[in-house]
């Protein structure tokens, strides 16, 4: 095993695949679980070698988390429609219509809006004021779409998670605890 690669997968018995992967951007060895994938993150100067050595160590918290994710795959809702059936262009016109019609009719003004198929979050809304979107929005109820929507227009004025953010949010979306809980659960990954 030597830092000179890219990337490399090794298959441990117990746990199955585990991609190691140099990046730039780390500043120690992590190792995230997501969808049923494990992944290691390795830093500049640490081999492949050491961050094997350091798995190996955290073997038995992969498996809570690889045990985990089955049992919310198990648990949680999927939306009525077929996941795998969604049409992109229609998702992207269905979300773009519905956002346009929240910003007009409570006076947010976004600069860009962007839809795209992100693992792990439904919305973001960006510094510059750009509005992006998960596509798979569109399979969840619109009761849920609409909050997502409301949330990042929110941020549009207000950029963190403050008090301040969930009051302004309430004046928009009065039930938003309501729906912020629905929304747990439905999984990104598994749509």
């Amino acid at each position: 095993m030597n830092n000179k690669r890219v990337s490399m997968q090794i298959n441990l018995p117990s746990i199955g695949p585990i991609l190691f992967e140099c990046s730039k951007r780390a500043k120690r060895v992590s190792i995230s679980v997501r969808s049923g994938r494990v992944r290691v993150a390795v830093p500049k100067g640490v081999s492949f070698k050491q961050a094997h050595k350091f798995v190996l160590t955290k073997i038995n918290w992969i498996k809570k988390c690889l045990q985990k994710m089955e049992d919310l795959k198990n648990n949680y809702q999927t939306p009525v429609q077929n996941q795998k059936t969604i049409d992109r262009i229609t998702a992207k016109a269905a979300l773009i219509y519905k956002l346009e019609f929240l910003a007009r009719k409570y006076g947010f003004t976004y600069n860009r809006v962007f839809i795209k198929n992100q693992r792990t979050i439904w919305g973001s809304c960006s510094i510059k004021n750009n509005i992006n979107l998960n596509y798979k929005l569109f399979v969840l109820p619109d009761s849920l779409q609409e909050y997502v929507i409301l949330h990042e227009l929110v941020h549009l004025k207000i950029k963190n998670h403050s008090k301040e953010f969930w009051d302004e949010l309430a004046r928009y979306c009065p039930d938003y605890k309501l729906r912020k809980k629905e929304l747990k659960a439905y999984r990104i990954e598994l749509i």
